[in-house]
């Protein structure tokens, strides 16, 4: 075989173990984060914190929601697309689950706080479903819930001299002892989410 021919066979072989190293690690971040056969807690995602819940007209800290498992989405109100979506798609998830709905609590967290007040989040929100928990706060009280979530959110300057937000797209979904145990991806099949949701609502009886 010339040395040619094994330069390419070589350089084929390293190609095929970069491939199945880089498919071995998604396959089990896939699991650890609820996505596969495991429903295992992370550690590393959710923590305290100190919102105001909109609709209640009360300051809620994570204690609040401990107890129940929790499906946690951040957005923003002025968001044009991801945000209504998402919303619109926790309402049908809502209506599905039917009694099991009130086994789950549901919260739209701003990352937006300059705009996002309580009154702007309480009506907002009300117009998909008022089970869906609106919650904002102060500035530091946002930065610290998405520090603890580890949620990427980012203000964007635009041409206008207005602004819009980028931010993770994904539900977080939360035991009832607060831990993360995996997400809804934005855009996710609906039946998968649904198997999802009841997973986590068993899990927690």
């Amino acid at each position: 075989m010339s040395g040619l021919k094994m330069l390419r066979y070589g350089a084929w072989a390293a190609v095929v173990l970069v491939i199945a190293a880089v498919a071995f690690v998604t396959v089990n971040h896939y699991r650890e984060a609820g996505g596969g056969g495991s429903f295992s807690p992370v550690a590393s995602i959710g923590g305290p914190f100190t919102m105001t819940d909109a609709a209640a007209g009360k300051t809620v800290t994570e204690a609040d929601f401990k107890g129940t498992p929790n499906a946690f989405f951040f957005g923003f109100t002025f968001c044009p697309d991801v945000c209504p979506t998402t919303l619109a798609e926790a309402q049908g998830w809502i209506e599905e689950l039917g009694a099991d709905a009130d086994k789950i609590d549901f919260a739209f967290i701003s990352v937006d706080p300059e705009r996002d007040t309580p009154e702007v989040m309480r009506d907002y929100v009300a117009a998909f479903d008022e089970r869906i928990h609106p919650l904002t706060g102060s500035r530091e009280q946002v930065d610290e819930i998405v520090k603890a979530y580890r949620v990427y959110a980012k203000r964007v300057e635009l041409d206008d001299g207005d602004y819009t937000m980028d931010h993770s797209a994904s539900v977080f979904l939360m035991d009832a002892d607060n831990r993360f145990v995996g997400t809804i991806a934005y855009g996710e099949a609906h039946e998968n989410a649904m198997a999802k949701l009841r997973r986590l609502i068993d899990a927690g009886s």
